[in-house]
């Protein structure tokens, strides 16, 4: 009697409901945004590759040549923001795919230009095109995965950077060597004018909330002004993306002027260290899915990027060269770590009628402040050397933990 009744209590009680799966859909979204931002990361990233030959065949001291170079960056930079604003307005799909169509322009005025100004000239408009990627891809990602998966996605939409150099890294020099600058343009072309043809015809922009569904002259209210959060974040964001920009510029000269590595060996571990980085978001992303929490593994990353840079110094100062390479490996992997938390929570926190300008915001910072730190550190490097100045970047993730929020204060809710 008892069995029996055991087991019709156990036939009464409600079992969980099955966890959804999210089917086809948002991956193929999420494919289609890490193409289009690959794409625009190729185009920004891929001059930067020319300066050997803008340097000996055009005649182009290294200044003039930087200056060529940084134009894509540049109109990245001015466009992030309002880019982002318009993806508010009218959505992912069309921002994305006007924007990669510009790019692709504007790689073709390049290609066809007779001159190296008119050439910069049209670098600097595809720079502006290309953001439409980093100001809507996030918001792309975030729209069409829950909550629960939204640290794994982004940790792969992030990749999409390191990726991009890789590639034009990989292909841009042969290119330019054996057939000039207009063979080294045609391809970033190529490969925009894809991302661009496919984001127009696939991408989808995904549902909206019904709490951010605002009826008509009710207009959506300003995340900044609610609340500190988003401040706090960019500010965090900014300490944090200089260790990763010192670690990711200096290293090589690091290891090879200063611990003595051949240049083959270091290029290998430096550019063995970008995967590594790139793995370690996804690794990231997954982690604050598992605990529910973006802020909390933040701060760990953080710390742990001190931790590592103080290893750097200590490295630096004891002549420890057969260390330096792991030290370089672990500091490209921690350093990087807290871009997808940081977008995650952003787009989070602003919501889907201001995630955009949330985003595009929050990689203007991070960009202003990468362009401060090389020339930066390279005055601190030439003061006190690369142990204090390893030293020294180790202060900022310090500063930064205790400005990482853990709470919504206005709602209550934890982050």
């Amino acid at each position: 009697m008892t069995t029996s009744l055991r087991k019709s209590e156990s036939a009464n009680t409600p079992r969980p409901a099955p966890t959804p799966t999210l089917g086809f859909r948002p991956w193929s979204m999420l494919a289609l945004g890490v193409l289009a931002q690959v794409a625009g990361t190729i185009a920004i990233s891929g001059p930067a590759f020319l300066i050997p030959l803008l340097h000996s065949e055009r005649g182009l001291s290294l200044a003039e040549a930087g200056l060529f170079v940084a134009a894509p960056s540049v109109g990245m930079v001015l466009t992030l923001i309002a880019w982002g604003a318009l993806a508010d307005r009218i959505g992912e799909h069309w921002v994305i795919g006007a924007g990669l169509v510009v790019t692709a322009l504007s790689a073709v005025g390049a290609l066809f230009a007779t001159d190296l100004v008119s050439t910069g000239a049209f670098l600097l408009v595809g720079g502006m095109g290309a953001a439409s990627a980093n100001a809507a891809g996030g918001r792309l990602v975030v729209g069409w995965f829950p909550t629960r998966r939204r640290g794994l996605a982004m940790g792969i939409r992030q990749m999409a950077q390191p990726l991009g150099v890789a590639v034009a890294a990989i292909v841009i020099p042969p290119l330019a060597a054996g057939g000039g600058l207009s063979a080294a343009l045609l391809f970033p072309l190529i490969v925009v004018a894809v991302a661009a043809v496919l984001a127009l015809v696939f991408i989808v922009d995904p549902p909206r909330r019904a709490d951010d569904v605002l009826v008509p002259g009710q207009r959506p209210e300003n995340p900044y002004r609610a609340t500190s959060l988003l401040w706090r974040i960019h500010g965090v964001s900014v300490l944090l993306v200089i260790p990763q920009f010192v670690v990711s510029t200096f290293a090589l000269v690091w290891l090879i002027g200063n611990e003595g590595w051949p240049p083959l060996a270091a290029g290998i571990v430096v550019g063995g260290a970008q995967f590594v980085g790139a793995v370690g978001r996804i690794v990231v992303g997954i982690v604050s899915d598992r605990v529910g929490s973006r802020m909390r593994p933040l701060r760990v990353v953080a710390a742990a990027a001190s931790a590592i840079m103080l290893v750097l110094a200590l490295t630096d100062s004891l002549h420890l060269a057969g260390f330096a390479a792991v030290g370089i490996v672990f500091a490209s992997a921690i350093t990087v770590a807290d871009n997808g938390l940081a977008f995650t929570s952003v787009a989070e926190i602003a919501g889907s009628r201001w995630s955009g300008r949330a985003l595009g915001a929050q990689n203007t910072a991070q960009y202003m402040a990468s362009a401060a730190t090389a020339p930066l550190m390279g005055l601190l490097v030439g003061a006190v050397g690369f142990g204090a100045a390893f030293a020294v970047v180790a202060v900022l993730p310090l500063v930064a933990i205790p400005l990482v929020p853990l709470q919504d204060k206005v709602s209550g809710k934890k982050l």
